[in-house]
């Protein structure tokens, strides 16, 4: 039977073996940690590992920080990167911060870097942009679908305008503002409102900083991600008498309107004189069919008694003399009531 005192013995070696092995697993990491002067504990190397977190690049990131004199904990790191951040580009972030004696913790890094995680951005290059600013073309030549700011002013003279604003990162606002297609937006919309209230083109090619100062005092980085320090105009061109071009369209309007009515007016009447003609050829319907009556009139009347023989007579006398003169006069002679 195997004494009690060799049983413990032999559990005591099993787990100083074990001990041994995973301290020699740890061994240069814990050492470079503790030489560096960010400790790691031996228990958060294990946990580390029991969570599937690289430990070398937690504790390389912890000892970058400690040495550029920023306090994080190896707990805020794991978290990070568990929550799907870059470890490295925060702590690259926090030094240049730190540097650059930007007021940027560690808490809001992490919230700008998990922001940017879809925007093929890094909170690394919002504190660059924060410490050297950054030119933004306006409007944007990445996009291609126009090169110019078009704005025509009281005049109608068109000017094509392109700007260049110059933005820093605002660290605070970062996270919730608005991006850089928002300062571009609202820089061309204060151009082409600057442009219109101006009486005159030439207003604005003599002086085209007023562009710039109106953009300035209206405060168009409200609510965005980024201060703007300057709007300077790159290119002034003139473009097309609008206003002209209008006046011309509107007349060339006015004109095909006038016609339409005309040829309304001139269809109508066309119609009326139609109706008319219509009109006549059956008055003279009437007219034939009136005088093909008189005959049989005639005959009634003298078949009645009520008419004579020398009225007769004398009725032929009297459209034979009317036939003469009308044949003098070089018209159709009538015809003979008795016909």
């Amino acid at each position: 039977m195997i004494p009690i005192t060799g049983i413990l013995f032999g559990i005591g070696a099993i787990l100083a073996l074990i001990f041994i092995g995973v301290f020699l697993s740890f061994a240069s990491v814990y050492i470079r940690a503790l030489v560096a002067g960010a400790p790691v504990g031996l228990m958060e190397l294990i946990g580390m590992k029991l969570q599937r977190v690289p430990v070398g690049l937690i504790v390389d990131n912890r000892i970058f920080a400690v040495k550029a004199g920023i306090p994080v904990t190896t707990d805020l790191l794991v978290a990070h990167y568990q929550a799907g951040g870059n470890v490295p580009m925060v702590v690259r972030a926090l030094i240049a911060a730190d540097k650059a004696s930007l007021p940027l913790d560690f808490k809001r890094a992490t919230a700008i870097d998990l922001a940017t995680q879809q925007s093929g951005k890094t909170v690394f290059e919002a504190v660059i942009t924060s410490v050297n600013p950054r030119v933004i073309d306006c409007p944007s030549q990445q996009q291609q679908v126009r090169t110019t700011i078009d704005a025509v002013a009281k005049d109608g003279i068109q000017l094509k305008v392109k700007a260049r604003v110059t933005v820093r990162t605002h660290l605070e606002r970062f996270v919730g503002g608005a991006t850089e297609e928002t300062i571009i937006a609202r820089v061309g919309e204060g151009i082409v409102t600057t442009i219109g209230s101006a009486e005159s083109y030439k207003e604005v090619l003599e002086n085209p900083d007023m562009i710039s100062k109106r953009c300035l005092e209206k405060g168009l980085d409200s609510g965005t991600a980024y201060e703007i320090l300057s709007i300077d105009v790159a290119d002034v061109d003139v473009g097309e008498n609008v206003g002209a071009k209008l006046q011309a369209e509107q007349a060339e309007a006015d004109k095909r309107v006038a016609q339409a009515r005309a040829e309304v007016r001139r269809t109508t009447a066309v119609a009326l004189e139609q109706e008319m003609k219509a009109r006549t050829q059956e008055m003279r319907a009437k007219v034939v069919e009136a005088e093909a009556e008189i005959p049989r009139a005639f005959a009634e009347a003298l078949r009645a008694g009520k008419l004579g023989i020398m009225d007769y007579y004398r009725m032929q006398n009297i459209q034979a003399d009317t036939a003469m003169r009308g044949s003098i006069a070089g018209e159709a002679s009538p015809k003979s009531p008795g016909a």
